[in-house]
């Protein structure tokens, strides 16, 4: 392929992808496969000649897209929203263009000092500590994962880094989240070395939410035992329902016991650049590392996990590596960020987000995040107001977790069997997709508004496609 032809198919690509943004509202959120339909459909052997590209492309049209997902439809609902935007696409089509590996300051100059402006515009935000420094990791869970390895290393006085094995005592390390923490703790914990027998899950509140007099307890015990607390991992939007843990009071807590506290708002985090909801990081300054992914709810395409750290020598301490191929003669004034997380490689990751801050400002982006506050309060209006069904946690954010409850039907496995049916029944329309958990052991639907195209009409539609498709449970199950 030629530039010439290359520049023509660019082209046609582009045009296919201005029309997938303006239509994808008439496609079905989730598609009607079932797993091995589209490997079926794919040959079974690698093509021995090369094909032509608009063959290739109309293969994908055919074959591949009937079987995607569509997270940016605007009845897309489900888990949290994992945004893309028009300045967010353009970067990434200019990213892969450029094809850098940005893994030092001498490989990619301008992308290592542009990460740096970014994370401190990201700082600066969400009102987050001066002293905190900012890279930007793949995925939250990443993150979790580098700041349970500090800890370790810190708790430890670097004691795995200088010998590359368990070091001396390491096994009376313990680490502690909140019952309703992502899964993605537990997994780090389990890497880290830890060992799932010394992970604590703190009990919550009425709001799901950790209880800091559990976590002393736990603590307290532990010591007793010869434990010593490494790790802290709070949060700020938890999965299943979005609670926020009391940093304020958990941030003492580690302080007083010596303890690593990392902050997971994955989700919630982006919430904090509106001024009436930085309440939600009340005692961030007692942290030692923050995540909140970009790529969830600013409209930066995935992926883009902002990551960031307050003992910076704790963190090269424990990721820092130099042999003779990758040294160069800035390593001593630049910054180096394959040093600051697990990947040596790195993508450009800064330019899309850049992209977004520049193209939005934050004004816009708080107008965006605002909008979908407020259409969640309105769910959550509509709900609270029908008494067929109930609000079943607080919703400070864009996600409503709730559940359709008849009169006379108590909690149990008949209720939640009801619920499963009737989110299955609404997904099945195409029009809107989402999800569940459990809270309080009961079957909630979680509602989460935060696609940037969806509008009130999405929201409203949805509500009603609950009403009617649960009296039409109701009706089945009266005959």
């Amino acid at each position: 392929m030629d530039n010439s032809e290359f520049r023509l198919l660019l082209h046609e690509v582009a045009e296919w992808m201005a029309d997938y943004a303006l239509n994808v509202r008439g496609m079905p959120v989730a598609p009607a496969v079932k797993p091995g339909d589209v490997k079926a459909s794919l040959p079974a052997s690698p093509p021995e000649e090369g094909s032509d590209f608009k063959e290739i492309f109309s293969d994908f049209r055919e074959k591949i897209l009937p079987g995607m997902t569509h997270w940016n439809h605007p009845g897309w609902f489900a888990y949290f929203p994992a945004n893309t935007s028009p300045p967010s696409i353009l970067a990434e089509m200019i990213t892969a263009a450029i094809g850098a590996q940005c893994m030092s300051w001498a490989t990619s100059p301008a992308a290592t000092e542009l990460e740096q402006v970014v994370m401190d515009w990201l700082r600066i935000l969400l009102g987050l500590p001066a002293e905190f420094r900012g890279v930007i990791q793949d995925t939250a869970s990443t993150s979790t994962f580098v700041a349970l390895l500090s800890a370790r290393e810190r708790a430890t006085d670097g004691a795995f880094n200088r010998s590359g094995a368990a070091a001396p005592g390491a096994a009376r390390l313990s680490v502690y989240a909140s019952a309703e923490a992502h899964s993605s703790v537990e997994k780090g914990v389990k890497l880290a070395g830890f060992g799932l027998e010394r992970f604590r899950r703190i009990g919550t509140d009425s709001s799901y939410a950790m209880r800091p007099d559990l976590l002393m307890k736990a603590m307290d015990e532990d010591a007793a035992s010869g434990l010593a607390p490494a790790c802290v991992v709070a949060t700020v939007g938890t999965t299943s329902s979005t609670a926020i843990d009391p940093l304020d009071a958990i941030g003492d807590i580690c302080r007083s016991r010596g303890a690593w506290l990392h902050v997971d708002a994955a989700y919630a985090g982006s919430a904090a650049i509106l001024p009436e909801k930085r309440y939600i990081l009340k005692g961030v300054e007692k942290a030692d590392s923050f995540v909140f992914n970009p790529h969830k709810w600013l409209f930066t395409n995935f992926d883009c996990s902002a990551y960031f750290v307050r003992d910076v020598p704790a963190l090269l301490r424990t990721f820092s590596m130099n042999p003779e191929y990758l040294k160069t003669a800035h390593d001593q004034t630049a910054v180096n960020f394959r040093d600051w997380g697990i990947q040596l490689g790195r993508r450009f990751r800064a330019l899309k987000l850049w992209f977004v801050l520049r193209s939005y400002g934050a004004e816009g982006l708080r107008s965006v995040l605002r909008r979908h506050i407020a259409m969640a309060d309105d769910f959550r209006r509509s709900v609270e107001s029908n008494p067929d069904f109930e609000v079943l946690a607080p919703a400070p954010f864009g996600l409503v977790c709730f559940r359709y409850k008849p009169k006379g039907l108590a909690d149990g496995p008949e209720l939640d069997m009801l619920n499963e049916k009737l989110l299955a029944a609404v997904n099945s329309t195409g029009r809107v997709h989402l999800t569940h958990t459990r809270l309080g052991g009961n079957f909630a639907v979680r509602m989460s508004i935060g696609q940037l195209e969806t509008a009130r009409e999405d929201v409203d539609a949805a509500y009603r496609l609950f009403v009617e498709k649960a009296g039409e449970l109701h009706v089945q199950d009266a005959h």
